[in-house]
């Protein structure tokens, strides 16, 4: 239960088995999920951390995860509605995408034009970059050893630890710092607040931040 005012947020990211290149479809609900890390958090209405929680989940432990994603007044990811979401669809019972997301790259797609690595956006606001890539997830999954499944889980569960940097960066500070694909350092102005009316659906949201 949660305090009268408080929100449930969740922050997550998913790897996948395969590649693009590996399948003749281009859908990422066809690549299959190895593994979805979600960190679960309360806020307060000044957007203090009351308390929080990383899980990682396996396919065999996908069941558990639904209640933290169905519950949550807004889930964070990057990419997430044009990878994430489509992904987790496949596997889950009903539409994932009606769900309350909220997508940190498509709000600096929207205010700065261009697509935007999550690793260029968390170096110039959190110095510091993602630990590994995708190929080395997909690779660690196809060896399924004790160590490389740990290194998958530890991957993924830092993904997530970076999106929460970059949003709670954006949050506190109302903007966002990346260099772009010309090595230029931008800084845009972003508004990550809540909408006054709670009762918003995500397209809303997504559309009304601006």
């Amino acid at each position: 239960m949660t305090t009268q005012g408080n929100r449930i947020e969740v922050i997550f990211d998913i790897e996948t088995k395969r590649f693009f290149d590996e399948i003749k479809a281009r859908k990422p609900e066809d690549l299959g999920i190895s593994i979805v890390s979600a960190y679960r958090r309360e806020i307060d209405s000044d957007f203090k951390e009351i308390k929080g929680e990383m899980k990682s989940f396996w396919e065999s432990d996908f069941n558990l995860m639904w209640g933290w994603f169905e519950e949550a007044d807004r889930i964070i990811g990057y990419n997430s509605l044009g990878f994430d979401v489509p992904a987790v669809n496949g596997i889950y019972q009903g539409d994932f995408s009606k769900l309350k997301h909220f997508d940190v790259m498509k709000i600096i797609k929207d205010v700065f034009g261009h697509r935007v690595k999550l690793d260029s956006v968390a170096k110039e606001c959190l110095g510091q970059g993602k630990i590994a890539g995708g190929a080395e997830a997909v690779s660690w999954w196809a060896k399924g050893d004790p160590e490389s499944l740990a290194n998958l889980k530890k991957y993924c569960e830092m993904d997530v630890e970076v999106t929460k940097g970059v949003y709670d960066y954006g949050l506190k500070n109302k903007k966002l710092r990346f260099k772009d694909h010309w090595n230029e350092l931008r800084e845009i102005e972003v508004d990550f607040s809540y909408p006054k009316d709670e009762g918003t659906n995500d397209s809303k949201l997504q559309m009304g931040l601006f």
